[in-house]
Formats: C-alpha cells, structure tokens, sequence
C-alpha cells in the first residue's frame, strides 16, 4: 500500500469490490491538483501581496520625516531597525513552516499578520491622534514642527512588527509552495519549474515598478491616506485569492526538525572522528545505515558523493547502535546516509551563497548614489516635468519586465537544442552572466560619473547641476538591469533547486538574509571609504558635495571587488557538484507495492490495481 504525503493522490490497495474499482478509477481519472491552473492563485496572490507591502513602503523614508517629522537619522534608524527584522525573520518563519506547520498554513497565517501590520501603519495617517499635527514646509525649514510622540512611533513601529511576522511567513515559502505545484518526475514538470521562476520575478518587477510610480505619486500628491488604503485592500485581495484556490492546491506536510536533524549529523561525525572509513568511493551495503524511504520522501532520495566524506562516519553503523528490529539506539551517534548526504548540499551551496552577497552590493547603489547622480543633471523631459531622481530605479525594472519573458520563451528553447539542458544553460552559468553585468555597471558608473563631475566643474552654477541629461545613466541602470535578470533569478532557482527539497524554506530565508547582508557590506565599504579617503588637502570620495568628490573612484573600487568575487565564484562553481537524484526505479525499489501495487502520482504513473 502506498499513500502519499502531500494530497497530490491517494492511493489505496486493492480493491474488494467492482464498486470499489469503479469508485478508484474515478479518481484517477480526475485532474490531478497543482500544476499551472494552480498558478493564476499563487501568482496573483504574490503580486497582490507584494504590491501591498512594497507599495506601503515604497515611500516611507519620506512618510517618515514629511508627515512624522522625524529627522533624517531617527527616521533611518526605525527603517535600519525594521528592514533587518524582516529580512533575518524568514528564518524562524522558515524553521515553523518545514517543521510543524507546512507551507500553505505558513502563508495563510503570516498574510493576516500581514493585513494587521499594515492596517496599523494606514491609520496612522487617518487618525489625527496618531501622528503630529500637519506642517508647513517653510516650518519645516526651519525646524518648527512638533514631532511625533513616543506613542505615536510605538503604535507605528508595533505595525511594522506585524508587517516582519507576515514576512517571516510569506518570503521564504511562496517561492517552495508555487514548486510543489509541479511534478519533478516529468519533463513538463521540469519545464514548468523553470518558467516559474521566471514569471515569479516577472510579476516581483511589475509590482515593484506599480510601486515606484502610481504608488509613490498618489501618496506623494494626492493624499497618504489613499496611498496607504490602497495597498492595504491589494493586501486584503490577496488572501482572498490565496483561499480560492485551495483545493487546487498540492499540499506538502512537513517532514520534521530540519535543524536536529543537521545537528545530529555534525555531533554523530564528531563522535566518529577517530573512525577510519574505507578507501573504496561506492557504500558498502550493510556499512552505513540507510533504511528505505517512504511516501514523498522517495524523491529526495540523494545519490552517496565523496564530497566531505568526514560526515559518512556519522552514517557508519557501530555495535550495538541498532536495535534488534533495525531501529536506531540513539539518534545523535547514528544517523542515516540520506541525512549526512541532506547536510553535504548545504555545506555545498554556502561558497555559491557567500559569493552572492557580493553580487548584491552593485544593485544597493540604485538607491542611493545613483539617485545623488541624478540630482545633479539635467532631469526635465519637456519645460514642465522632470523626472523624480528616486524613480530612475524604474530602468531597471522595465528591463527585466522585458527581458525575462523574452528569455523564458525565446532564448531557453533555442539554448536548449544548443546545450540539451533544460534550462538552455546551467545556473551557476546564470548567476556567472549575472555577476559579469554587474562589473561592467560600475565601470560604467564610474566613466559617466567622470563625465558629469567635469561637466559640472567646468560649468559652475550655485547648485551645481551639471548641463547634461539623467539619461547618461540610461546604461548602468540597463545593465543593472540585466544583472538582477541573470543573478537574482539564477540564485533564486539555484538555492531551491539545490537545497534538499523539503528545505526550501530554509533556502529562500537564506536569500532574504543575502539582500540584508549584502546592504550591511556596502553600509561597512560606504563608511571605510568616507572615512580613509579624505585628506587635508581633499575631501573624501564620497563627501556630501558629489562635485567635489570622486564618486567615479567608489564605483571602480565595486568593479574591482566584482572581478575579485568573481574569480572567487568561478573558482568555487568549477568545484560545485550539483545535486544528484536517485533513478526513480531505484526509489520504487524501496517502497511495498504489493504483488500488484501502484507507482504514485510522482513517477507519472498511475495504473489501476486489477
């Protein structure tokens, strides 16, 4: 008898009556759950929500300080504060949702919180009672407004501490729950794995680029009332188009304490460091211990490598570790080959992860020094509007917009008869591409900014804007532009197409915390250089006047690091093994079908029993 674990079939043993044969077949015969159908759910869901959060918080900094009147650094501090919250909380999320809950009930929770979150933060600019009494710019100027009260911020900052609990909940399962959508076992499944990931970031930039213009005008110049309210029912639309589809939905349980499970491996290795393993790379049956998996589990059976084989000790069957009927003594000296060989992916994929954080610094420069570029140039399209210096990140967006589906429909498939890969080409060649474009962004950087800087000295005016056009940094923001399409996306696929399937949660977390990690780097490299470059004959590099400074200096020291990360990465990718699977007759193997039993719906298979 096989039963599955995550609802995709249910399949019984054989049947007792001609009825009941009847009632099976009727089934089988039924569409199968998951799939693309299950996508329009998933996917209008994630945009929803992230139109909500992201349109909530596209313009806060400015929230902050024009309708708080908070100064620049406390209104800082609370976005620091809130921003690293959310981006290390997808792993708590992470651990509940592989744990005890499972990735849909993860979601649909966190989207309350997510709804709560952000019907506090929009109240705080309906109720007059909590926020400051409005302001007039001239009053601004000169610092005479009442700022927020205590408690004010504390009931501000409490729904922000809501939004990071929806966080920890949405970000590092939405990716995982739209995978098992999908049938790993078949080639369409395959294919429809890969063009998820693209459309995924697809709708992520439509929203993102929603976000950064209706958005931030409606709250900029009509009311932040309606440019909070809105985001919120987008919040509210979302979990009820979560809840639609649920019983289209393939539900995967979750499979235990992923952390115990590492841990045990790391302890039963240590304890066996004096244990001397044989020289030969296959396993020697009835060396280790690997008891058969069942249900689910069959497909993330992983292949023995001879990566790290200090952690095989920690499989290795000792006297009197095994209980008369095959059970394990004690879990923290014995673990199974499939545990040690689970910990063996992780340890892999960290140089991949590591290098990634690197990656990432070029793209933290679109919002800061990028926008302290812009303006100092010439931002008018017409005699009566300019373009606002912190919407240029739009170049970016409409680039990827553009590209993903161009690449997802156009270039994979002609790739694919080149290379015969499923994905046209591999994901470490992905992210490579990725990190090549995000160099070549910052020496472009640096080659305009040496333009605009002697631009703007040799055409001194008192604001020192420089008499040529923003559209100078059309390129590097193009650039950047295709960096996020090749990088983030490959990285995106790559940690949950790495990473033991049934801890993809804990691989999106991760991700979340590389966007975090790669902000406090170049917080660390922006802080060193205002501090080591200047003298007392010259301003530092990155002195407030961006005219007098040498920006174009900042951005070839990213190059410079860029090709240094990248020799690193190439180094590492040509060392990186992927993850291997075990034949699915070799998984069939393992389970008890019966003289007449039934593959499940995993190996594409479903024959009635007779």
């Amino acid at each position: 008898m096989l039963k599955t674990e995550d609802n995709r079939t249910n399949l019984s043993g054989f049947p007792s009556s001609t009825s009941q044969k009847e009632t099976n077949n009727e089934k089988l015969s039924k569409k199968k759950p998951g799939g693309w159908k299950a996508m329009p759910f998933i996917l209008g869901n994630e945009s929803f929500e992230r139109l909500a959060v992201f349109g909530l918080l596209a313009n806060f900094m400015v929230y902050l300080t024009r309708e708080f009147h908070l100064d620049q650094v406390s209104a800082s501090n609370i976005l620091n504060i809130w921003s690293g919250i959310s981006n290390f909380a997808p792993l708590l999320g992470a651990f509940i949702s592989d744990t005890y809950a499972g990735r849909f009930k993860t979601i649909a929770f966190a989207s309350f919180f997510s709804l709560l979150g952000m019907v506090l933060v929009t109240l705080t600019a309906w109720l007059p009672q909590l926020h400051p009494p409005p302001c007039t710019p001239h009053q601004q100027t000169l610092n005479q407004c009442v700022k927020a009260s205590t408690s004010n911020v504390g009931f501000l900052f409490t729904g922000l501490i809501f939004l990071s609990i929806g966080t920890s909940g949405i970000r590092p399962c939405s990716i995982p729950f739209g995978v098992d959508q999908f049938d790993p076992t078949t080639n369409e499944g395959k294919k429809g794995i890969n063009s998820f990931f693209n459309w995924y970031y697809t709708t992520f930039t439509i929203v993102l680029l929603i976000t950064q213009t209706v958005v931030v005008y409606i709250q900029d110049s009509i009311s932040w009332k309606f440019g909070f309210a809105i985001p919120t029912l987008c919040m509210f639309f979302s979990i009820i188009l979560f809840f639609i589809g649920t019983k289209i939905y393939v539900h995967v349980k979750p499979e235990g304490s992923i952390f115990s499970s590492i841990a045990q491996v790391l302890v039963a290795s240590f304890r066996k460091r004096k244990v001397k393993l044989s020289n030969e790379k296959e396993v020697v049956d009835g060396v280790f211990y690997d008891p058969p998996l069942n249900g689910k589990a069959i497909l993330s059976k992983l292949p023995s490598t001879n990566q790290f084989r200090f952690l095989d000790k920690a499989a290795l069957i000792m006297e009197g570790e095994l209980n008369p009927d095959g059970s394990i003594v004690n879990q923290w000296n014995l673990v199974s080959i499939q545990q040690v060989e689970e910990v063996k992916c992780l340890a892999r994929t960290f140089p991949i992860w590591a290098a990634g954080i690197l990656g990432f610094t070029a793209m933290a420069q679109q919002g800061t020094f990028i926008v302290s570029q812009a303006l100092k140039m010439d931002r008018h399209l017409g005699p009566n509007f300019q373009i606002p210096a912190g919407s240029l990140g739009v170049i970016s967006l409409i680039i990827i917009g553009l590209w993903v589906p161009f690449y997802d429909r156009v270039c994979v498939p002609s790739l694919r008869k080149i290379t015969k890969h499923e994905g046209g080409i591999t994901l470490l060649q992905r992210i490579g591409i990725g990190m090549v474009f995000s160099i070549l962004s910052m020496i472009v950087a640096g080659l305009v900014e040496k333009i605009r800087r002697d631009v703007a000295n040799s055409n001194p005016n008192p604001q020192g804007i420089a008499p040529m056009s923003v559209m100078w940094l059309f390129p590097q923001l193009i650039l950047l532009g295709f960096c996020e399409a090749f990088n983030i996306i490959g990285l995106i696929e790559f940690f949950n197409r790495q990473f033991p399937d049934h801890m993809r949660s804990i691989a999106n977390a991760l991700f979340s915390c590389s966007f975090a990690l790669a902000n406090y780097v170049s917080t660390i490299l922006v802080t060193s250089v205002h501090h080591v470059t200047g003298t007392e004959h010259h301003p530092d590099w990155l002195t407030n006047d961006i005219n007098a400074g040498r920006l174009d200096y900042f951005y070839y020291l990213l190059a410079g690091i860029g090709v240094l990360n990248l020799v690193y990465f190439l180094f590492v990718a040509q060392r990186y093994h992927y993850k291997g699977s075990v034949d699915l007759q070799e998984k069939a193997k393992d389970v008890e079908l019966g003289s007449k039993g039934e593959l499940d719906y995993y190996s594409g298979k479903c024959e009635n029993s007779k």
